[in-house]
């Protein structure tokens, strides 16, 4: 592997970091496999590309923050209001933010930002001679993480822990769970939506199409790093989160390093979960067998 595909595999996993971040609060807190993400990520580079080509790069991560939150409340509200159950709501809001993405983005399927200012050339100027993209990053990302460990920690943080561990108890504690869903929901959309705002002003584009499988690249960061850190708590978890994105960024590039061919990419992705998932189930299985097999 080159230096610069070694620093440029280092970026990606620092930015999808945020991606699995966001997943990670409705996949392991709330236990929820919230298909949202893949809208709400293009979303926020919609968001993001088009204030960024009008020259405000900045306020375009805070708006597409708040665009993900809105697109979270939604999802949230099919769940909880309308009685909508959590994999079908959540492709329903994807769906329908495929035409807000396009209307956001003027029609255009695509956005090029190139010679247009960002928050990363501001960086270049701050960090000079140095790799700026991850110093940035780097910035961002603890920023999020120390926001979030301190969040979940919370009354309101734990209450929403608690709801993921066991909802019926908390709507017996008089815990308004639907209220709960519906701030965390926002929460993961929201960070979700500052990752594809800052992909898309870091790669210098927005495409309507970025988002496709943003679901199972996020599954497979936060599956790989609790492979390897098990999350005894919110810290421990948000950090397997980032080494997860990282690791799995690293294997796409020794990839691309080969001949395989880039178009199966996703299939790897794909395998990838299925390998993480499967594993530890089929572990549990062989010891369980091989006591059975001590007892006869």
């Amino acid at each position: 592997m080159s230096l610069t595909s070694f620093i440029g595999a280092i970026e990606l996993g620092l930015v999808y970091s945020l991606l699995a971040f966001g997943t990670y609060i409705s996949f392991r807190i709330l236990n929820v496999a919230d298909l949202t993400v893949d809208g709400s990520f293009v979303l926020g580079a919609a968001v993001s590309a088009v204030f960024t080509f009008s020259g405000n790069p900045v306020l375009g991560l805070i708006t597409a923050i708040v665009a993900g939150a809105l697109a979270g409340t939604i999802t949230a509200v099919l769940q909880t209001k309308m009685g909508i159950q959590p994999i079908l709501s959540g492709i329903l809001t994807m769906t329908g933010l495929y035409s807000v993405n396009l209307a956001v983005m003027g029609g255009k399927a695509n956005i090029p930002l190139l010679n247009k200012s960002s928050i990363f050339t501001y960086a270049e100027q701050l960090f000079a001679g140095k790799p700026y993209k991850i110093a940035a990053l780097i910035i961002i990302i603890s920023a999020v993480f120390v926001l979030l460990n301190w969040f979940f920690r919370t009354q309101l943080g734990l209450s929403i822990r608690a709801t993921g561990d066991n909802e019926a108890m908390c709507r017996a504690s008089s815990i308004d769970t639907d209220f709960i869903k519906i701030i965390a929901f926002a929460i993961s959309n929201a960070i979700v939506a500052l990752s594809g705002a800052l992909v898309a002003q870091m790669q210098q584009s927005a495409d309507v199409n970025m988002g496709a499988g943003m679901v199972v690249i996020s599954f497979a960061s936060i599956i790989i790093g609790s492979a390897i850190i098990k999350n005894k708590n919110i810290t421990l978890g948000l950090v397997s989160v980032i080494i997860g994105s990282l690791i799995y960024r690293f294997i796409i590039a020794l990839i691309l390093t080969t001949n395989f061919p880039p178009s199966y990419l996703k299939l790897i992705s794909s395998l990838v979960v299925i390998v993480a998932l499967s594993v530890p189930n089929i572990k549990s299985r062989m010891e369980v067998a091989g006591l059975r097999r001590g007892r006869i």
